[in-house]
């Protein structure tokens, strides 16, 4: 009787199936405790904890101080009306501008505003009468909302005693308000009508998060594959590698675009279909280019070192942040060689503006061209190397190693 036990034939990566290599990369993933936290870990942890800081979406009750010079019921009248705007919320009445400034460099406020000695006797004459504002420029958002807190006030102020001397010379309240606006004015914020801060910044950086997140993961597990010998893998093994990726990033994706824009009740659903194919085109580029770069650094952790600095200059050329036409020529073209810039364009189309697919093509189109160019080259740089590149490759690692002894 035979006892000898026969020996288990094992698939190399060269043999493997598409199910087979998609099994084992998504194990592979599961394994790899860095890998793991950059593909799942992190998605999830931004997705939770970075809507949280744009709650508010718009600055309200910024502090701010008032400089009364003039001391009438004209500059109390102005005081009044800018504690009543919702942007801003007075905290100091002073006589003194120094007062104000020192106030100012302390923190206290951000900005006040300044109402000269003579302000009604100027207004009743019908001569210039100017109220300034001084804001803190070095926060875009503050000095906004102090510029326009105090702007609606005078502007409110000024309007009231215009109609007030329109009705003085015989006109009636209706009649004055028309002659003191012939015109009426009406802006509508299309696709963001709070005009928040986190519904602008927010859906855009999502997909900058799914690129950097996905892009980092899928260049440190190639880089893994390289330093193990394990890259050099068919055409069907590397398929199956890169829909494993694929799959973890539609996940992130779905997650992103459902339950936290859902959550965080950010502008969402103007063409869902399209958003889908929107996640069907981007996520496949990343995960290529993420192997491309795997390749190529050929270490795991060069990879994520060089990576990681590129997170910030990704996010200034995504075209949201910073208007494109303002960058440098250069940086226009090179751009479009990074997933996130069609990416975020087709995104605020499809997701935000609500956009027919027709809109948003050209975008995915570029998507797709460029996934199809990095992995045709992932492929042609990874095939199986022939019997004889094998041996010498041995040999060589052999000699090497004997004369490191």
């Amino acid at each position: 009787m035979n006892t000898t036990t026969q020996p288990v034939p094992v698939a190399t990566p060269s043999q493997q199936g598409l199910l087979g290599a998609w099994l084992q990369a998504l194990a592979t993933v599961v394994r790899d405790k860095g890998v793991l936290l950059l593909l799942v870990g992190a998605p999830v942890l931004y997705g939770f904890f970075y809507p949280w800081f744009y709650a508010d979406e718009v600055l309200t009750r910024v502090p701010v101080a008032v400089v009364d010079l003039d001391h009438t019921s004209l500059s109390r009248q102005i005081t009044r009306f800018a504690d009543a705007d919702p942007r801003i919320e007075v905290h100091l009445v002073t006589g003194s501008e120094r007062e104000a400034q020192e106030a100012l460099w302390r923190g206290e406020i951000e900005g006040y505003a300044v109402i000269p000695a003579g302000l009604k006797r100027n207004v009743v004459r019908g001569e210039n009468a100017v109220v300034s504002i001084e804001a803190n420029g070095a926060y875009a958002l503050l000095n906004k909302a102090v510029q326009y807190g105090f702007a609606e006030a005078v502007g409110t102020v000024s309007a009231g005693v215009e109609i007030r001397k329109l009705q003085a010379s015989g006109q009636s309240a209706p009649q004055a308000r028309a002659s003191r606006a012939p015109v009426q004015l009406q802006m509508v914020a299309l696709f963001n009508p709070t005009e928040g801060y986190g519904s602008f910044v927010v859906p855009a950086v999502a997909l900058l998060i799914l690129q950097q997140t996905l892009l980092m993961g899928a260049a440190m597990l190639t880089g893994t594959w390289v330093e193990s010998g394990q890259h050099r893998a068919s055409s069907t093994t590397w398929l199956g590698r890169l829909l494993a990726l694929c799959t973890l990033g539609w996940a992130s994706g779905l997650f992103y675009f459902g339950w936290i824009f859902v959550l965080h009740d950010y502008p969402r659903g103007g063409n869902p279909l399209g958003a889908l194919a929107l996640l069907a085109c981007y996520i496949p580029a990343i995960a290529a280019l993420g192997a491309l770069l795997g390749l190529w650094f050929g270490n795991r952790e060069r990879a994520l070192q060089v990576l990681l600095f590129t997170t910030l200059p990704i996010a200034f050329v995504a075209g949201f942040s910073w208007p494109v036409e303002a960058l440098p020529e250069p940086l226009q073209w090179l751009r479009w060689l990074l997933p996130s810039t069609s990416g975020v364009q087709a995104s605020l189309r499809l997701n935000q503006l609500g956009a027919p697919l027709s809109a948003a093509l050209p975008y995915l189109c570029a998507l797709v061209a460029l996934g199809a160019v990095c992995a045709g080259a992932v492929l042609a740089l990874a095939r199986p190397s022939s019997p004889d590149a094998r041996q010498s490759a041995s040999r060589a690692r052999a000699e090497r190693e004997r004369s490191a002894y």
